[in-house]
């Protein structure tokens, strides 16, 4: 189970007694953690509270995850886990590129609005003067750059460092825009929300021409 299949539970506690196997406990107790930590905060969140709400007792939490910071690295790991993921699907889903544009931009939408709260973990996170969470949430940034990246140095022939920085320029507007339509501009429908960035986004990067080598794979591809 990934951080965008947690469902959030009202914030009612789960009854007690049910033996599940080591697998099956252990991503209970992070879906509890993730209700409590995106309700919370990392600072206010407390062990007790997770163990309440997952419907166990403190020492079978602390079984799988020796203390809080623990359990919320694990969670920040999953959660990046899940957009860089994400980002790679959309990216391979159509050699189009307009349409990798939109569908990498929805990819940050869809994120931020699944209504598990889960984006708060790595992109609004309280503990970032913690290291270990710094290069979580840095890994975001760097990963889903990486691979946007990658394409943009592929089919314009771009030199790596000038690939990638179009490409954090990117998920950049991906990332920030996303955070403000949930906080302030939701009278714009997702969809309607996405067309208008990834059309600003498109409306650049296409002003970069193909390298010789993608127009002859491309005429290769519609012959």
């Amino acid at each position: 189970m990934g951080i965008g299949d947690f469902a959030l539970g009202g914030g009612s506690a789960r009854p007690r007694g049910n033996r599940l196997p080591r697998k099956e406990r252990r991503a209970q107790l992070l879906e509890s953690a993730l209700e409590v930590f995106v309700a919370q905060g990392y600072h206010a969140a407390a062990m007790d509270d997770i163990a309440e709400r997952a419907g166990v007792s403190k020492p079978v939490l602390y079984q799988h995850f020796p203390g809080k910071l623990d359990l919320y690295l694990a969670l920040l790991d999953q959660s990046c886990s899940t957009v860089i993921a994400s980002c790679r699907e959309a990216l391979a889903s159509t050699p189009d590129n307009k349409l990798r544009v939109a569908a990498t931009v929805k990819a940050f939408y869809d994120y931020v609005a699944h209504d598990t709260g889960a984006f708060r973990l790595v992109f609004e996170s309280d503990l970032t003067s913690e290291p270990a969470v710094r290069a979580q949430i840095e890994r975001v940034t760097a990963e889903t750059a990486d691979l946007v990246a990658e394409v943009i140095a592929d089919d314009t022939g771009l030199p790596t460092e000038a690939a990638k920085l179009l490409a954090v320029s990117l998920v950049g507007m991906a990332q920030v825009s996303a955070r403000f339509w949930l906080a302030e501009a939701q009278g714009i429908s997702l969809d309607d929300a996405v067309a208008l960035v990834s059309g600003l986004a498109w409306r650049g990067i296409r002003g970069y021409p193909k390298s010789d080598e993608a127009h002859a794979a491309e005429a290769g591809s519609a012959g």
